[in-house]
């Protein structure tokens, strides 16, 4: 076992819906993240970051094991982690990690509503906890306990707490982590995942909820070159969106500044990321559930022990890096169930061949699987089955983007003849990224012949 009294804290800072874009560090020219963009000054850029899966409850069951969620069988929302699956706070756990959880958790329940199995306005049991076992403060669908400016978690001894009136949810998440970090002993190294609700859209009210005078304060920004001219609801909501940003960067402020007031900085490995984006309802009938950047693309900085310097990463990586990330630097190996690569290789120059795509499975808008490289983004669906199905023997393409000439993603390519080669090497760099994954060799069939039959 690794000297725990020598290995570092690791704080995962996780946010829900947050567009890379939304970050000065990533070119935003509003003042939404002087705290993150500090931070990446301190420690690691990583450029082009992506989901792996771009929904909710399936992003976090990837992050909690490093496998894709269609191989755990948690590919859509309203599934549960099974009980038995091997996960990042287990092992941190065994070794002598405090594994903590604060915020949103989304993958307790299963089944109907108000069934059994439905946890999602009820406290999380300790076994359907994923393992985190020292600390628990969580709903398991926050959206559902909540809204900007009330609500309730509840805690490890399954006794809800209340948000104090008149204070804004993210702050209040700020509040009882600083609570969190006050009351460590620091006799081990502790593993908290804090889980925002921010920037999502609060689901019963079908908006986006900044801090109030958020659409005064943020109203005049540049609009992103994916949502011009778009219809959508962003020109609604895209203030209160940057709003919500803000409110998470000051939080991340104090708690870095917190960690310098306990002297636990420099040990301290600080992950920042979301699970996936918002295209704001101009590429389906909601908000993610796409292959389009504006859901798929989030910012990741990390800083702490092995991510100094202010150092920008251009290579691509993906959320399911992220576990065996953890897992390195708290001193263990990767396990051989986790599909991504740590990323101290990155840094280190220890990684070899560092995959050069991310791959994405997609479910609920439909059954889906897509591969991004840095100039090429290829989609494909499956015909005859729901965003329910966890896969399919036959997928037909579904869209091709020169992301070079096209980044926004206006030019769909996957029906033209003069791009067949570029289809015919992006299919065969899915089916590989599939099969890594634990699929089977689909069949994929181009559009036109699927549109001719």
């Amino acid at each position: 076992m690794p000297d725990t009294d020598k290995r570092p804290n690791i704080l995962f800072f996780f946010t829900d819906q947050q567009r890379w874009d939304t970050c000065g560090c990533y070119g935003q020219e509003l003042p939404i993240t002087p705290n993150l963009d500090k931070m990446a000054d301190d420690g690691v850029k990583f450029d082009k970051a992506f989901t792996c899966q771009p929904v909710c409850g399936p992003a976090r069951a990837c992050l909690q094991t490093g496998k894709y969620a269609e191989e755990i069988g948690v590919y859509t929302n309203n599934r549960l982690l099974p009980l038995d699956e091997p996960t990042v706070p287990k092992w941190l756990g065994e070794s002598g990690y405090e594994t903590s959880y604060i915020g949103k958790w989304h993958l307790a329940s299963c089944g109907p509503k108000d069934g059994p199995d439905d946890f999602r306005t009820k406290p999380v049991p300790p076994e359907r906890r994923g393992g985190y076992k020292d600390y628990w403060l969580a709903s398991d669908v926050l959206e559902f306990t909540s809204h900007s400016y009330d609500g309730h978690m509840f805690t490890g001894d399954i006794e809800r707490r209340d948000f104090p009136e008149g204070r804004y949810r993210a702050d209040v998440l700020g509040d009882w982590t600083l609570e969190y970090l006050d009351t460590r002993s620091g006799g081990k190294p502790f593993f908290l995942f804090l889980s925002f609700i921010e920037p999502h859209h609060q689901n019963d009210h079908n908006r986006y909820e900044g801090p109030k005078g958020s659409k005064e304060r943020w109203a005049d920004y540049k609009i992103p070159g994916d949502l011009v001219g778009t219809e959508g609801d962003w020109r609604e909501n895209f203030p209160d969106y940057l709003g919500c940003c803000n409110s998470l960067d000051s939080n991340l402020g104090r708690i870095r500044a917190k960690l310098d007031e306990l002297g636990i900085a420099d040990n301290t490995l600080l992950i920042f990321t979301s699970d996936h984006g918002s295209h704001f309802r101009t590429r389906n009938g909601e908000y993610k559930r796409s292959c389009h950047d504006a859901c798929i693309h989030v910012p990741m900085v990390i800083c702490g022990p092995g991510f100094t310097g202010g150092k920008v990463v251009d290579d691509m990586v993906s959320l399911i890096d992220l576990p065996p990330t953890i897992m390195t630097a708290g001193g263990l190996d990767k396990p051989g169930t986790m599909k991504g690569n740590p990323l101290q290789g990155l840094l280190d120059d220890t990684a070899q061949d560092w995959p050069d795509d991310v791959f994405l499975q997609i479910s609920e808008s439909q059954c889906g699987r897509a591969i991004r490289t840095k100039n090429w983004k290829y989609s494909v669906r499956a015909p005859h089955k729901k965003g329910s199905d966890p896969n399919s023997e036959l997928y037909i393409e579904d869209y091709l983007y020169d992301l070079d000439a096209d980044p926004h993603e206006r030019n769909n390519l996957v029906a033209d003849p003069a791009y067949r080669d570029i289809r015919l090497e992006m299919e065969e760099r899915l089916k590989k990224c599939m099969v890594k994954a634990g699929e089977e060799i689909p069949e994929i069939r181009p559009k036109e012949i699927c549109e001719d039959n």
